[in-house]
């Protein structure tokens, strides 16, 4: 019987795995958080919606605003993460990759068109002197998430080729480029949009995927040092960034006068005072108007306050199980690209989570950053679902030991019932 029937060829130059049943865990994970960040939106919606009205002395927020936004977010990213998996191949992915971190490009150019200069606030959404989102009728679509995505993408075919081609570690060939990339990025989200919590994410995504291409520790010490002394000029150059950190110094000396100060003041006092098992949905107290952003960043603090510590170890178990799954789908992929681009998902929500929550807890200096999947908001979670259905995708094709040999092997996910499929190299396929 010809092999080739029981083997699949996922891009060019990819090594044959048979397709096997992809990791479940990570739909599950990712459920658990969509719908703990509805039971939230629901709980704190009408406090928010009632804060805003009377800030603007409007009547345009009603008490179901927010949580009708989220359920219609929630159903655009599943759509999406159903059309990754089920529709879009990884090699389609790879082959327009250029053209995605392109449109990316040109989506903060156009920004910084309608927002900075002309100022067509039908268009670009700015608030507190920074442009991050473009107004399409009741959505945002913020450009910084869609060139992290392109970037995500275009780096992970470029370095599995050069890690293919031995040539990782080579300065002209792969280290210069893909710093003039990840440069030029930095700059249309940190200075242009002026979201350094975006821009910090996108430098600890393409770190984890330099590190799993096979990067030497002599060159990356050499680029830790440089995105130090970039990251120290961001923070310098903005006077509100420089405050934070002040604040960060400043421990709990808190000052009401400073609003970062307030900020954290606040979220501590809600994580405190939530105790042990919270004090119950709908009961929060500083989403009523205490707490900034309780809703987007913030939401952890009232999570904790809602839930208390038992409750906020469970969101912390289910982080952690979601990111234990995508390491283990990348060490168990055979093509590099593959690893390379599930890593750099783990990097992209490892981040959010922990500058998030260190954010909250006092642990890092405050960031405007949301917290994947439970966070109030659509963009973010759109773009993570699609990272996440490009997990689940490549999930399929994982084997035990992480290499083909010239023999079967036993996959990986034999344990969860779907017995020992077979694997072929190209000698045997062929």
């Amino acid at each position: 019987m010809n092999a080739r029937r029981f083997v699949t060829k996922r891009s060019e130059d990819a090594p044959y795995v048979r397709r096997h049943k992809p990791d479940y865990q990570i739909v599950l994970y990712m459920g658990l958080l969509m719908l703990l960040g509805l039971v939230v939106m629901y709980a704190i919606g009408p406090q928010r919606a009632n804060v805003l009205n009377n800030v603007f002395g409007t009547d345009n927020y009603d008490s179901m605003y927010f949580f009708m936004k989220q359920i219609l977010s929630l159903g655009i990213a599943v759509g999406v993460f159903l059309i990754v998996t089920l529709v879009i191949p990884f090699r389609l992915f790879l082959r327009y990759s250029g053209k995605i971190v392109m449109i990316g490009f040109i989506a903060s150019a156009l920004l910084l068109l309608f927002g900075n200069i002309l100022h067509v606030n039908e268009i670009a959404q700015c608030s507190l002197g920074a442009c991050r989102w473009f107004n399409i009728g009741p959505f945002g679509l913020q450009p910084a998430e869609l060139l992290k995505f392109g970037v995500l993408i275009f780096s992970a075919g470029f370095l599995g080729t050069r890690a293919k081609q031995g040539l990782i570690n080579d300065w002209s060939r792969t280290l210069a480029p893909m710093s003039l990339l990840v440069g030029s990025a930095l700059v249309a989200i940190v200075v242009i949009q002026k979201d350094m919590g975006t821009g910090i994410t996108l430098g600890a995504m393409v770190a984890t995927m330099l590190f799993i291409a096979g990067l030497s520790y002599r060159f990356g010490f050499a680029l830790l040092g440089v995105s130090l002394a970039i990251g120290t000029l961001f923070i310098i150059s903005a006077p509100h960034r420089m405050e934070r950190v002040l604040t960060y110094f400043n421990g709990d000396n808190h000052s009401v006068d400073v609003a970062g100060d307030y900020h954290i003041a606040h979220a501590k006092m809600a994580i405190g005072s939530g105790g042990l098992f919270g004090v119950g949905i709908g009961n929060s107290i500083e989403a009523t108007g205490y707490l900034p952003e309780a809703v987007n960043d913030s939401v952890f603090a009232i999570m904790g306050e809602t839930f208390g510590f038992v409750g906020l170890i469970a969101i912390l178990a289910i982080f952690t199980g979601l990111l234990l799954r995508l390491l283990r789908i990348s060490d168990n992929l055979v093509d590099m690209r593959e690893r390379i681009v599930v890593g750099g998902v783990f990097g992209w929500l490892a981040a959010h989570v922990i500058l998030n929550i260190g954010a909250m807890t006092g642990l890092v200096p405050l960031t405007g950053i949301t917290l994947p999947l439970l966070s109030f908001g659509g963009t973010s979670m759109v773009f993570i679902a699609a990272a996440l259905g490009l997990a689940f995708q490549l999930s399929r094709y994982t084997v035990f030991g992480s290499k083909i040999k010239d023999d079967e092997y036993e996959n990986s996910q034999r344990r969860r019932g779907v017995g020992r499929p077979r694997y072929s190299s190209r000698r045997r396929s062929a």
